[in-house]
């Protein structure tokens, strides 16, 4: 009771004013607006009608059905996730791990993945409703994996023709561009002439493009000089997703590529790039196994691990990605993450199952159950072979946004990694009220503005007069991600009311679960 009247003295009341006919639907008061735009914060009300924003400034005589006392805290944007994997929307239409984090609206379909087709996916998702706002990228692996299913060579011309009419076929329908995963399958297989073609139709009805690289180690310049070669042929607009370093023998290498960055956009290309705000990856344990050995899924995986000569070059291209690329060198660095069929391994290590099965944990044993792995069905994992110094550096370049790479979550499901819960406030809390590697109007501007405008988005990002009112709430000196590698399943702390299109979905740090957001499709 005592923590309850305290909350109430220091973050502010909320009260409700009978009157018959109140001008505004809520009032926020005496908050410190971050406006979105990376300027300082200033002191004034905000007042909302109707779920957008009608006025902003002194607004204290005025009378509103809820009034909510801000004194104290930030009021900034709802942030906008550039990079969330929505696939178990579904089942988890409230978005209760992504709203917690203040995230009003995210962008799916991200690394060549998603819904097909988009328009009866989102369809169901306006019949069931949703928790914040969802924008959707159409999936290059999606519409390969449609045409050519996993085949390894490059399409045939008619092939190439079907490729692109579903890629405008998904714009149509309300994608905001195209995605690519060109490490993953089938991505992996196709050559950048393909990518360029489909991404010319994306660009051709105002699209962008976000890449999940061909290779973030040993190959991430060539990589990066690859999306930039898309962006200028394609005439697109290309974002270089979870923008990262890995593997120790590119420790630092992000001094390069940010350089790369700034020359292109030099040139006059549109490039960005977005992150999250941790040291460790995570993907499947398929990343660690060479593209080739995977053609044809994994019956096709199964047969070659059988062949004598066959496992043992598989086993080379493992060793080798565990010493140069995701590794990190070390199978401590390799922690499972969900593991159907062997849960008592979640939120274990590599080098745990090897002395668990009674062997030596060398890199050739860490390789044999990578296969064992792969052949029971795969799992995920996470990959402790990032450097910090690198994270905080791509964090201060000016062109990076804020981006979860998080997937809709609720507790116990699996041993996630935390930025499903905790990348937003992480940034607020750790990043930039313990580190000062940026300045939190930097911060907000990262996670609202810049992506907003990054999809065109001209109605949210900013508060300003006539915007959606997706709004944050949050204690500058108390947000802070909760979720770690050893215990995930933590919501953050900080956040005290959450606004998704004028209805307040964070109430007093309580999530309410309303069905607040819109589904959004971009207008061609």
């Amino acid at each position: 009771m005592k923590s309850k009247v305290a909350f109430q003295l220091i973050f502010g009341v909320v009260l409700f004013l009978g009157c018959n006919n109140p001008e505004y639907d809520i009032l926020i008061l005496n908050g410190d607006i971050y406006d979105g735009s990376g300027s300082a914060a200033f002191k004034a009300d905000i007042a909302i009608k109707d779920s957008v924003i009608v006025g902003i400034g002194d607004l204290s005589e005025f009378k509103a059905t809820r009034i909510i006392d801000a004194k104290g805290m930030a009021v900034a944007p709802g942030f906008i996730d550039m990079h969330a994997h929505l696939d178990p929307i579904l089942n988890l239409s409230d978005c209760e791990s992504h709203v917690r984090q203040g995230v009003t609206t995210a962008l799916g379909g991200p690394d060549g993945g998603s819904p097909w087709p988009i328009k009866t996916h989102l369809d169901s998702l306006d019949k069931i409703g949703v928790g914040m706002n969802i924008a959707y990228l159409v999936g290059h692996n999606q519409v390969r994996k449609n045409v050519m299913a996993l085949e390894n060579r490059a399409p045939t011309e008619e092939e190439l023709e079907k490729m692109k009419e579903q890629v405008s076929q998904a714009m149509e329908e309300g994608a905001f561009g195209i995605s690519t995963g060109l490490k993953y399958l089938p991505g992996a297989f196709s050559k950048v002439d393909e990518v360029i073609e489909l991404s010319k139709v994306a660009s051709s009805m105002g699209g962008i493009y976000t890449s999940h690289l061909r290779e973030e180690g040993l190959g991430l310049f060539d990589a990066v000089e690859e999306a930039i070669s898309i962006s200028e042929k394609a005439e697109i607009p290309v974002i270089l997703t979870h923008h990262k370093a890995i593997g120790k023998p590119m420790w630092g290498k992000s001094t390069v590529t940010l350089a790369m960055v700034d020359s292109a956009r030099a040139a006059g290309l549109d490039i960005k790039l977005d992150q999250y705000p941790y040291n460790a990856s995570h993907t499947g344990i398929s990343v660690l196994i060479p593209g080739w050995a995977r053609a044809g899924g994994n019956e096709a995986f199964i047969e070659r691990v059988q062949n004598p000569e066959l496992r043992d070059s598989i086993k080379s291209g493992i060793i080798f990605n565990i010493l140069n690329d995701r590794g990190g060198e070390d199978l401590k660095r390799i922690q499972f993450a969900k593991v159907k069929w062997n849960r008592n391994l979640e939120g274990k290590t590599l080098e745990y199952w090897c002395q668990l099965k009674g062997l030596e944990p060398t890199l050739e044993n860490g390789a044999d159950l990578v296969i064992e792995a792969q052949v029971n069905g795969g799992a995920s994992c996470i990959y402790h072979a990032m450097h910090e110094e690198d994270v905080e550096r791509i964090m201060k370049h000016p062109q990076t946004m804020i981006a979860s790479d998080g997937r809709l979550v609720r507790p116990g499901q699996g041993h996630p990694h935390p930025r499903w819960y905790g990348t937003f406030p992480r940034v607020l809390g750790h990043y930039v009220r313990e580190k000062s590697v940026i300045t939190l109007p930097e911060a907000i501007y990262k996670m609202t503005q810049l992506p907003a405008s990054s999809l065109g988005l001209t109605n949210r990002g900013s508060i300003k007069e006539n915007m959606m009112a997706d709004l944050v709430i949050f204690d500058p000196n108390t947000i802070i991600d909760k979720a770690t590698f050893e215990e995930p399943h933590q919501y953050p702390e900080g956040i005290h009311f959450v606004l998704v299109n004028g209805q307040v979905s964070i109430d007093e740090s309580k999530f309410k679960g309303l069905k607040a957001g819109k589904v959004l499709r971009k207008k061609h």
